[in-house]
């Protein structure tokens, strides 16, 4: 059996993990974090999961974490790249969920996300998680950078088109939208749920840092920007 653990477990990422995680055949669920709700059963929080999932939420500081064989960071950007060399060299292997791992030039994750990078020497060992490109590399990684939600579907309508040549790489153009869970479970007044429904909202116009590691990944496939 994997042993598995998640730190952030209350967020929507973090519960879909717990959702697929609770009914592989071949996954133990050793170790859920959050400061919030430590000590609270998962169950209680979720109650979908109930029978499911027999573990309680652990404060981070307490959580098994470096016994697990696999964890997963489902956590705000920034949380992840301060704790994974310790889980690393405990012989862990890492899925990032945020983006702390996704861009390959630390210079500009930095200049996008405005925040140094703690742990720039494991950059370049990170394998970008978008599994129908990097399937093989993925599955001997120690650290799995999970892809962004824009830049997955963006990559996976465009790469076929830019690999075979189809398009022109100057003008491509990526027509999307998201649901309103996608920006996670923070308050803000443009989120509820009276703002948000049946309604349609541009953001981020100015520049979206989700472009960069679009760029990246098209690039490579392009061999060019």
């Amino acid at each position: 059996m994997i042993k598995a653990g998640i730190v952030g477990g209350t967020g929507y990422t973090g519960v879909e993990l717990l959702r697929l995680l609770a009914q592989h055949p071949q996954v133990e669920l050793c170790a859920i974090t959050s400061r919030q709700e430590a000590g609270t059963a998962v169950s209680a929080l979720y109650p979908s999961l109930r029978g499911r999932v027999s573990l309680a939420f652990a404060h981070p500081d307490q959580a098994p974490l470096a016994r697990c064989d696999v964890v997963f960071f489902a956590t705000p950007n920034g949380v992840a790249m301060g704790e994974a060399r310790a889980l690393l060299d405990a012989g862990a292997r890492i899925v990032d969920i945020s983006a702390d791992f996704r861009l390959r030039d630390v210079a500009e994750w930095e200049s996008w996300y405005q925040v140094k990078h703690a742990a720039p020497e494991l950059v370049a060992e990170a394998v970008y998680g978008l599994c129908e490109v990097n399937r093989e590399k993925i599955r001997g990684a120690r650290l799995v950078a999970n892809p962004g939600c824009y830049p997955t579907a963006v990559q996976l309508g465009l790469l076929p088109l830019v690999e075979s040549g189809a398009v022109d790489l100057e003008h491509l153009i990526a027509d999307a939208k998201s649901g309103v869970s996608g920006a996670g479970r923070k308050l803000e007044q443009n989120l509820m749920y009276a703002e948000a429904a049946d309604n349609f909202a541009a953001y981020g116009v100015g520049g979206h840092r989700h472009w960069p590691e679009i760029r990246q990944g098209l690039a490579q496939a392009a061999g060019r920007e």
